[in-house]
């Protein structure tokens, strides 16, 4: 059998792979351009910092960020050292970047977080993770007038409330972790994630108590931690990247959370009093809408379901994975510190006892000043954030010799911070905090930038704090404990927090015939 051919197609081929051809070159030659045109913009504004000399198009320096987190930004901070002046460049995922290791460089950013020169980002695709309307991304009048309704949440009597809670929830997780450690024969285990899953329950109930169902927090768990993994992997926002499963999630709980706020919404309109920090906001919120609708006045913005749910979902994630990280590394300092732990265990057994069937009061906490100055000492030698990535939306002049091009993402480091001007800072030492002749927390104030500063300073700050000194206090008084050390156990990695790289393995046994319960 004879085949036929089609003479027109023929031609058609050939013309197009002619096309082809004479096109291959012309696109190598804007690909060429490109790059050449990217290499001159980033070399432009690094100007002299130190910095890669050549960058990778659009991605830059992002496989190593992903590859190795820790250790691309302990290169940035000795590029930033060695310079003299603080500061180092790069260029990731097509975005110049601009790394701060000095205290006062990074207070001049945190100090002019405002329309025409810084935003906070938290995240560089943040806004597709924690939505428009969290509290982190906005400014002016608008983010002080927020802050301002969410203060009573933190108050004296507020914090004194939730105390109670907090313990509540760390001794009935302390008792599922020693029973656990007893019925496998006392096996050495990481706390990473049961420390998370307490953490977790704990702001669950604190922020919303009542309002989250069983099945919604089984919800609320899977999603949350759907949202966790999201948040360090590649931002891919497309169907079966972990990304876009995170984008979701956010989206999901934002929405479980506005529910909460609508029957918390309800009940303080029903005269009902405030048992969580949604109660004390949504007290708030409705006293100023009733202000408003006499005054004939239009609704406070930032007051339906919607937004409080999101700013609710901020204040978690803001209070979950930043404990994790502190827990970890209060167990795993108390441990290397014997010296440390038995002076904790003494003035705790001072104010409080166990057997008193009565959980450590605001006062008591207030008399803990060691355990509070280890507390601190904690965040400072291991802050769990240990940046915070802000947007330059207008050229800025840092330094007389520098200004920050509009654009460049600008990272402020915490960590690095937290090293500088204390005495003998590589070392462990909660003295720092306590001594009334040292006062470093007093001298060396604004070197202590864990909850950052300015007007976006974290307004949970003593929240947090007490979180983690009733949990030192409850943990050194009950539980007698012992890392498991391994080489390079105590290395720090990113979960989304700085934790320990091993989970922080330890062996835990009960110290207290009974564990206290109120």
């Amino acid at each position: 059998m004879r085949t036929s051919t089609d003479p027109s197609g023929s031609i058609e081929s050939f013309h197009g792979l002619v096309h082809l051809r004479t096109a291959a070159p012309l696109l190598a030659a804007a690909v060429a351009l490109y790059m050449l045109i990217e290499q001159l913009s980033y070399h432009r504004k690094k100007g002299s910092m130190p910095g890669p000399p050549l960058v990778v198009p659009f991605l830059g320096s992002a496989a190593h960020l992903i590859r190795d987190p820790v250790g691309f930004w302990d290169v940035q901070a000795a590029l930033a050292r060695k310079s003299g002046a603080g500061l180092a460049a790069d260029f990731l995922f097509g975005r110049f970047t601009v790394f701060i290791r000095d205290s006062e460089l990074s207070h001049r950013v945190f100090a002019n977080v405002r329309a025409d020169a810084f935003h906070v980002v938290s995240h560089p695709f943040g806004k597709k993770l924690f939505g428009e309307h969290n509290l982190v991304y906005l400014v002016g009048e608008e983010h002080k007038d927020l802050r301002r309704r969410i203060a009573p949440n933190f108050t004296p009597r507020a914090l004194s409330t939730y105390a109670v809670i907090q313990q509540r929830v760390i001794i009935s997780h302390l008792r599922r972790w020693l029973d656990r450690s007893a019925s496998n024969g006392g096996k050495a285990e990481p706390i990473r994630v049961p420390c998370r899953d307490m953490n977790l329950e704990t702001s669950q109930t604190v922020f919303v108590g009542p309002y989250l169902t069983e099945k919604a927090r089984e919800r609320f768990d899977r999603d949350y931690n759907l949202f966790n993994v999201g948040f360090i992997t590649l931002p891919v926002d497309l169907p079966g990247f972990a990304f876009r499963r995170a984008r979701l999630a956010g989206a999901r709980l934002m929405h479980t959370l506005g529910d909460c706020a609508r029957q918390s919404r309800q009940r303080m309109l029903g005269g009902g009093e405030p048992e969580c920090l949604l109660d004390y906001l949504m007290q708030e919120t409705v006293r100023e809408i009733d202000e408003a609708t006499a005054a004939g006045l239009p609704l406070p913005p930032h007051t339906s379901d919607v937004e409080v749910g999101a700013l609710l979902f901020g204040f978690l994630f803001a209070a979950q994975d930043a404990s994790t990280s502190s827990l970890c590394w209060a167990v795993s300092a108390l441990d290397s510190h014997p010296n440390v732990l038995a002076r904790v265990r003494a003035e705790v057994a001072a104010l409080w006892s166990p057997e008193s069937g009565e959980p450590i009061t605001a006062e008591m906490m207030s008399a803990m000043k060691y355990t509070q100055a280890v507390a601190r000492e904690v965040v400072r030698y291991h802050p769990p954030a240990t940046l915070v990535p802000h947007i330059a939306v207008e050229a800025f002049q840092l330094t007389a010799q520098y200004t920050i091009p509009k654009g460049t993402m600008v990272f402020p480091s915490v960590y690095e911070s937290s090293f500088q001007g204390f005495q003998d800072a590589d070392a462990f030492d909660p003295d720092r905090f306590f001594s009334e002749a040292r006062r470093e927390d007093v001298v060396y104030k604004r070197n202590f930038l864990a909850f950052g500063a300015g007007s976006h300073q974290c307004v949970g700050q003593h929240y947090a704090l007490n979180q983690l000194v009733l949990f030192v206090a409850l943990f050194a008084s009950l539980v007698d404990f012992r890392r498991e050390r391994t080489e390079g156990c105590d290395v720090p990695v990113y979960m989304p927090t700085m934790v320990p790289r091993d989970g922080c393995v330890v062996y835990l046994k009960q110290r207290r015939v009974k564990l206290p319960s109120f």
